[in-house]
């Protein structure tokens, strides 16, 4: 994907160690997840989502994931994003290391849109 050229995410730095990832490219290029059922399509607005976040055990409950989900926005934005997407997923879960917690979510901005009778968690943000 990367040297197709095609967004895949970013990279968060301590000096010029990578300690973290956040994945963040438009929804349609994540396959599994366009054809995953309990996280179908709010409607048919073009979206970018955020699928799963990395941070190094060494540097996790310092706000990392929270600077890569605004830097993951600010990305989106250079690439022409006007809405950004995630899935969030309460702490303690086998899921949350991955997909972040609501409270990273809404702290960033985005608002709930899930879809009444869904139980997994869709929220969004506008970008500007």
């Amino acid at each position: 994907m990367v040297n197709a050229g095609s967004p895949v995410g970013i990279l968060a730095y301590a000096g010029n160690e990578p300690i973290g990832w956040c994945s963040i490219a438009p929804r349609e290029s994540y396959d599994a997840l366009e054809r995953y059922k309990a996280l179908p399509r709010v409607d048919q607005t073009s979206v970018w989502s955020v699928v799963c976040f990395f941070v190094d055990r060494r540097f996790r409950r310092k706000q990392v994931t929270r600077g890569l989900l605004r830097a993951g926005l600010d990305y989106a934005r250079s690439q022409g994003a006007k809405i950004v997407e995630g899935y969030p997923v309460e702490p303690g879960t086998r899921l949350y290391t991955y997909m972040g917690s609501p409270a990273t979510f809404r702290k960033a901005g985005f608002h709930d849109v899930t879809p009444k009778g869904l139980q997994r968690k869709i929220v969004r943000c506008i970008v500007k």
